[in-house]
């Protein structure tokens, strides 16, 4: 008899998540913040004392969705803020790698996406022109990371991501922060849209 590999992960929160078969009631926010803010972007490849974190980036792309549709429901605020949860027990592999390994991981995160919306409010799977807005801000967050603190030029990047509207990425910017204090602006931002949407 083949032996039963393990496939769930103890939190810091005492939960015990299974990655096969996440379930809702197994999430917690300070998990996913706290993982987040350790999950390096660029694979770490990038200038400064701290890595960027996905916290981080999760941050900058729920203020540039929020720029790009200012009368959005604060839900779809929260899914754009938690466009990327699943790396907190997946990590983050960039592009070149997902296409590497294959549907496989893209399965995973679909699990672990539709668990995480469930538990804060939203619908499994979000409604096509939702995903596709945040997407673009997503797009838009990869340029400024890429021009800012990966070593990408603004001509490679532009092609790799599109140059976005300078007056919309005006007085934001690139931050390189201690883990602790971009996990707590994280749970802080949460707690703000959740109440946002009642």
């Amino acid at each position: 008899m083949a032996k039963q590999v393990r496939a769930w992960q103890r939190m810091l929160s005492g939960r015990r998540l299974d990655l096969l078969d996440p379930t809702p009631v197994d999430i917690e926010i300070e998990d996913i913040a706290h993982g987040l803010s350790f999950v390096a972007r660029w694979n770490g490849q990038t200038r400064g004392d701290w890595p960027y974190s996905v916290s981080e980036h999760s941050l900058l792309v729920e203020s540039l969705f929020t720029r790009q549709n200012p009368a959005v429901d604060a839900r779809w605020r929260l899914a754009a803020l938690l466009h990327d949860a699943p790396e907190y027990v997946i990590g983050d592999m960039i592009s070149p790698v997902k296409a590497a390994v294959g549907p496989d991981y893209g399965a995973l995160d679909e699990r672990l996406t539709a668990a995480i919306h469930i538990r804060f409010g939203l619908p499994a799977v979000l409604p096509a022109p939702i995903k596709k807005a945040i997407k673009a801000a997503d797009k838009v967050s990869a340029w400024m990371e890429a021009v800012n603190i990966a070593g990408f030029s603004k001509e490679e990047a532009d092609k790799l991501f599109g140059a976005p509207p300078q007056s919309l990425i005006r007085g934001l910017s690139i931050q390189l922060r201690p883990p602790a204090i971009v996990r707590a602006e994280f749970i802080q931002r949460h707690k703000d849209l959740l109440e946002g949407m009642k």
